[in-house]
């Protein structure tokens, strides 16, 4: 699978996990020059509270487009250090 954004690919792997229909991508995949950290949290009642990237690509930026669980709750440990992203990325294969 493959996020794209802007003609860029922001993350590749094989790896991905499906949950609520969002691929989530092994953080090792994705390309970390192309993330920028914010100061967004959202809470997701199973999994927990999310943070948000800020896609920067070729001089664009896409904010919160990329988000992660950092801690997440027990019910999806399985997440711990992936990444999925919305906001006009294509996941694509």
């Amino acid at each position: 699978m493959k996020a794209i954004w802007n003609d860029q690919v922001i993350a590749e792997s094989n790896d991905t996990i499906v949950v609520e229909n969002n691929h989530y991508f092994p953080l090792e995949s994705v390309k970390a020059e192309y993330l920028e950290n914010t100061d967004t949290h959202t809470t997701c009642p199973w999994k927990g509270l999310a943070s948000y990237y800020t896609l920067n690509v070729n001089g664009k930026q896409n904010p919160d487009a990329a988000w992660y669980y950092p801690q997440p709750k027990e019910a999806a440990t399985h997440i711990t250090n992936y990444v999925a992203f919305w906001k006009g990325v294509k996941i694509t294969e």
